[in-house]
């Protein structure tokens, strides 16, 4: 029997517009078989009802997604006033309504409160562990999980436009580990309401937004092809806010090989001059990404290598 093919090493990122009805893993694995990859991520996960950005990384890019993971994230959301749902969006039952509709001045009025570092209750049905289980299958077995409030950030909130008496868009730029249904639910509730978000769209993903998204469809019809592989992005672009540091092929060689480098050159002190230790910075070799490194003293040492 032939050995079963594992894909082309292809190295980047693809950033997906994904349509609603889908996970992001099948988005993921619709992506990988496309362009037949041999490896493939993604970086953070959109439920099936929510559409935009899913950054999605091949081959050597999947070292980055840490990075991404952290990074700001803007939102756009539709909340529907006046019921409550199990699931805090609108795929859940119905288990609370209210006739309180808040105008555009009380809205506005009550999102200052949701500036800044906040603290949240994650949903019900969301990945959240609770004694090694996931808070969802607590959920869909009719219990009970018992989160807790976590502290996240969110830069900013603003109503975009009221729909009508029962709909109000938001737009919402925060920090990672931010639930949109908690945020939701919690603002219709601080409104003297109750609500869920009704639609949701994820705008952009650290330096990646939905001007650069592809539609997922149109990436699956061109398969492993050049016109497919144009769409493809360079894996540093996600290292634009951490800092960069030029090493030689003699370097980049010892980084490789797990070994530390000292930073010697003017510019690359230049770089370091107010940053301390353990501060991460990535090592580059003409141009290419060789390394993410941590800063010891005046060297910097191998985290995570990259084989391009």
């Amino acid at each position: 029997m032939a050995r079963r093919r594992k894909g082309q090493k292809i190295n980047g990122w693809v950033i997906v517009d994904k349509p609603v009805g889908i996970s992001s893993a099948h988005a993921v694995a619709r992506v990988r078989r496309a362009l037949d990859a041999m490896k493939a991520g993604h970086a953070g996960t959109l439920d099936p009802l929510a559409t935009g950005v899913l950054p999605v990384a091949l081959g050597e890019a999947t070292k980055t997604i840490t990075y991404l993971v952290d990074a700001r994230k803007s939102y756009r959301f539709t909340l529907r006033w006046g019921i409550a749902t199990a699931t805090d969006d609108a795929e859940g039952a119905v288990v609370a309504r209210s006739e309180v509709r808040p105008d555009a001045p009380a809205i506005r009025a009550a999102l200052p409160a949701f500036t800044g570092e906040i603290l949240q209750v994650p949903p019900a049905f969301s990945a959240v562990k609770i004694d090694g289980k996931r808070a969802y299958d607590i959920a869909r077995a009719d219990g009970d999980p018992k989160l807790e409030p976590r502290t996240v950030r969110i830069e900013s909130i603003a109503l975009d436009r009221v729909v009508n008496e029962d709909h109000a868009v938001f737009l919402v730029t925060c920090g990672k580990g931010t639930y949109m249904r908690a945020l939701a639910r919690d603002l219709a509730r601080a409104l003297g309401t109750v609500g869920h978000v009704a639609e949701l769209r994820r705008t952009a993903v650290g330096p990646f937004d939905e001007e650069m998204a592809i539609p997922l469809e149109e990436i699956a019809s061109l398969g492993h092809s050049a016109a497919a592989l144009g769409h493809l992005l360079a894996v540093e672009t996600v290292l634009d806010d951490i800092p960069a540091l030029a090493v030689t092929e003699s370097e980049a060689s010892r980084l490789r090989a797990g070994q530390p480098v000292p930073v010697i050159r003017s510019a690359n002190q230049e770089r370091i001059r107010d940053l301390a230790d353990g501060a991460v910075l990535c090592a580059l070799s003409n141009g290419k990404l060789v390394a993410y490194t941590r800063l010891e003293g005046r060297q910097v040492h191998p985290v995570r290598v990259l084989n391009h």
